[in-house]
């Protein structure tokens, strides 16, 4: 999470010590996700004024309106699963530089009251218990723990 400079309160990815290190901000909207994120343990996201879509996590611009966005939107840790796809190809983990347990499950998730798709990890590998439609709650790492990164968001579980 940076060097401990100010950098204006922005928020900073490491690569942790892979061969190939890098570093950049995650700017100002990702930085205000994160800390909302790390310090209310829900979500943030951000509402155009001109079509009234919520995206998730914020971002400056809407992407079909080009409308400049403001209005910052609380929003829960619940969504629905989209898409998916169960993954037992391993491939070293940027995040890491460890190979990645397999098999995990991915999915794009509609969060509640967001019009956009959150993409992160789901904890079911059993393709016969996952379906497209479910109901999914994001589990978070504990308080004390949180780094400010979308690591912070262990993994997203079925609600049943």
């Amino acid at each position: 999470m940076g060097d401990g400079k100010d950098r204006n309160h922005l928020l900073t990815i490491k690569s942790g010590e892979l061969g190939m290190p890098y570093e950049w901000s995650v700017g100002k909207y990702g930085s205000m996700f994160f800390k909302h994120l790390r310090e209310q343990g829900r979500f943030l996201g951000i509402r155009c004024s001109k079509c009234g879509k919520v995206r998730v996590p914020p971002r400056r611009l809407c992407g079909p309106c080009f409308e400049e966005m403001d209005e910052l939107v609380d929003l829960p840790l619940t969504g629905i699963i989209r898409a998916f796809t169960i993954v037992n190809y391993p491939f070293i983990d940027p995040a890491t530089g460890l190979n990645r347990l397999i098999p995990y499950t991915y999915g794009y998730i509609k969060i509640d009251n967001s019009d956009n798709f959150f993409s992160h990890a789901i904890n079911e590998t059993d393709e016969n218990k996952i379906r497209v439609g479910m109901k999914v709650k994001a589990v978070l790492k504990k308080k004390g723990e949180m780094e400010g990164n979308i690591k912070d968001i262990e993994y997203f579980e079925i609600i049943r």
